[in-house]
């Protein structure tokens, strides 16, 4: 996850108002657009779950109940007035979430007697999570098991961040029948690593060193077009994306080191 992302679209305020935070931010205060706004912020709990699901784990509760404190929370959050009583200048959806995460654990043990997993509403597959591919991002146990359960919601929040960005990289050179190279040059996007090996690449691929190099520099500048707009879906305005992207970059090398 490099810091160095392009500042393109930064002064397009028109496509950044479109996005999802944006979006539930502009509709928290009115009737107009209130659907639109629900399932702006339900497709960015369906995306960040992760680091609440890992900051309840943390909390000490046990995997099956931090599962329902997931679904309680989120169910919380889609069901209720929460834009209402939330301080929405603080801008990232990131820190409003781990905010409002906090104040929901306070009285949790009592929340769970009223309502048994998000009421029979599931917004994730905890199946499906047990499934998943191998991390792009490597992290060491010793790592997530050390760190204060803050720390591991941000880490949790900066690998879901860098994980959807190369997915819908993948899934952009999956179209393009071009899945091959993004397996032989992915594990070069997220730092800008020194050792790559050109001649390897190049025998690996059947094309030039020449040529494995500008695909590279392609697919580093895709790759960083992407994480930007992830970023810039969950802040209020674009001045906040690189700022952002850098206290994500931040906790992922503490991690990573």
């Amino acid at each position: 996850m490099n810091p160095q992302v392009s500042e393109e679209g930064a002064d397009q305020p028109r496509q950044f108002a479109t996005t999802r935070w944006s979006l539930i931010l502009s509709a928290s205060h009115s009737e107009n657009g209130e659907q639109k706004a629900r399932d702006a912020l339900e497709e960015l709990c369906r995306i960040y779950w992760r680091p609440v699901f890992a900051f309840a784990c943390r909390r000490g509760y046990s995997t099956e109940d931090a599962q329902d404190l997931t679904q309680d929370f989120f169910v919380k959050i889609l069901e209720g007035n929460w834009l209402e009583h939330a301080d929405v200048n603080r801008g990232r959806f990131r820190t409003l979430l781990l905010t409002s995460l906090q104040h929901f654990l306070v009285n949790a043990a009592e929340r769970r007697h009223t309502r048994k997993r998000g009421g029979g509403v599931e917004f994730v597959s905890w199946d499906d999570w047990m499934a998943e591919a191998p991390s792009q991002v490597s992290i060491s146990a010793r790592m997530l098991d050390s760190l204060p359960p803050e720390r591991l919601f941000d880490l949790r929040w900066a690998t879901t961040v860098v994980e959807h960005a190369l997915r819908r990289l993948r899934e952009e050179c999956e179209g393009k029948d071009r899945l091959r190279l993004f397996y032989a040059l992915s594990r070069y996007l997220i730092e800008e690593r020194d050792e790559v090996s050109y001649a390897k690449l190049s025998a690996a691929l059947g094309v030039t060193e020449s040529a494995v190099k500008n695909l590279l520099h392609m697919m580093r500048q895709r790759y960083r077009c992407l994480l930007r707009d992830e970023v810039a879906h969950t802040v209020e305005s674009p001045a906040e994306i690189q700022g952002e992207i850098r206290y994500l970059c931040a906790a992922l090398a503490a991690a990573t080191e």
